[in-house]
């Protein structure tokens, strides 16, 4: 709680990696509910501009090695539940 917290994501592909590559982070809360997307990523990144995590969330990831990592400014235990990440190097899914 209150300190930085890096979420790691690392993919492969057999696909080079071109600026059509995608990454998806998505968020559901351990209390249930609506899975929302918390960050994009193509070519640049594009953190989400609404919600709980506006404003927190910075990319940190490097997909010319394979990581697609994001971190999270000021957690709180209300930040708690699940977070997914997706990678999509088309035509490589």
């Amino acid at each position: 709680v209150g300190e930085q917290v890096r979420l790691k994501c690392s993919f492969k592909s057999s696909s080079p990696i071109t600026e059509s590559l995608l990454v998806d982070w998505t968020y559901r809360p351990l209390t249930g509910g609506q899975m929302e997307t918390i960050f994009h990523y193509q070519s640049i990144p594009h953190p989400t501009t609404v919600g709980k995590f506006k404003d927190r969330i910075s990319w940190v990831g490097n997909v010319a090695k394979g990581d697609a990592s994001i971190a999270i400014l000021s957690p709180a235990l209300s930040d708690n539940g699940t977070f997914i990440c997706g990678v999509k190097n088309p035509p490589d899914v």
